[in-house]
């Protein structure tokens, strides 16, 4: 689905006039401070980022969304399914973002349960999250998600949370 509406938000396919949210959100060092390799620092980088979640929604139909208060062009975050190989295994990974003034309103934990609603009979769908980030266990697991295990994972320690 490239579009969804939630209760508070409007959840959409991710276009290449999403560059410059991307950018300030991935860029922003309060976003990427569980990242192991940082915020991203240029846009060139963000570009790049964008790139693979547009091909993503080309090329399998499926992918990451803006999320927006309806009938906002502000990006809150995004987020949603792509495609990932973790320990050998396909799965979908689910993935949130929010800018921090997004952050305490429960929109992370809407957008993965939408997310996991639309990864239903697709595969796998888990979320791979630093073990000491516990902001981001706390919404997999609101979103029905449950650890299932530890891996090394981008050279860090983390949580592989299942559907």
């Amino acid at each position: 689905m490239e579009v969804v509406q939630t209760a508070r938000m409007v959840l959409s396919r991710v276009t290449a006039d999403d560059l410059d949210a991307v950018h300030e959100i991935h860029s922003d060092p309060r976003t990427s401070e569980y990242h192991p390799s940082g915020p991203v620092t240029d846009l060139e980088s963000s570009r790049a980022m964008l790139d693979l979640w547009l091909a993503d929604w080309e090329e399998r139909g499926i992918g990451y969304w803006a999320a927006r208060r309806p009938g906002e062009r502000y990006v809150l975050g995004f987020g949603g399914l792509r495609p990932a190989l973790v320990e050998d295994e396909e799965v979908l990974n689910l993935y949130y973002r929010f800018r921090p003034s997004a952050w305490g309103h429960g929109y992370a934990v809407e957008l993965a349960r939408a997310a996991l609603r639309m990864g239903k009979g697709r595969g796998t769908v888990v979320a791979v999250i630093r073990d000491v980030n516990v902001p981001s266990h706390r919404v997999a697991e609101r979103a029905g998600m449950r650890k299932d295990r530890t891996i090394p994972y981008g050279g860090v320690p983390s949580d592989v949370y299942v559907a």
